[in-house]
């Protein structure tokens, strides 16, 4: 079963969350893309947390820190 979610270019969010440029967007979609179809099941609170990492603005550490404590459900 494929699962798809909502990304408008033109406003520039993903499930409503808002990105500050399309390339950002984009490599989030692709990162998104990518864990999805390893199973992962994304949640506004999961894209901002890829979001802030693919933008630098968390650490390796906090992300993989965020996947332990599940804070992207």
């Amino acid at each position: 079963m494929i699962n798809t979610i909502e990304i408008d270019r033109a406003k520039l969010t993903i499930m409503g969350v808002k990105f500050s440029d399309i390339q950002i967007l984009e490599s989030t979609a692709n990162a998104l893309g990518s864990n999805m179809f390893e199973g992962f099941k994304p949640t506004p609170k999961g894209i901002e947390i890829i979001r802030d990492y693919v933008m630098g603005t968390i650490s390796l550490n906090e992300l993989v820190k965020f996947a332990k404590e599940k804070a992207y459900v």
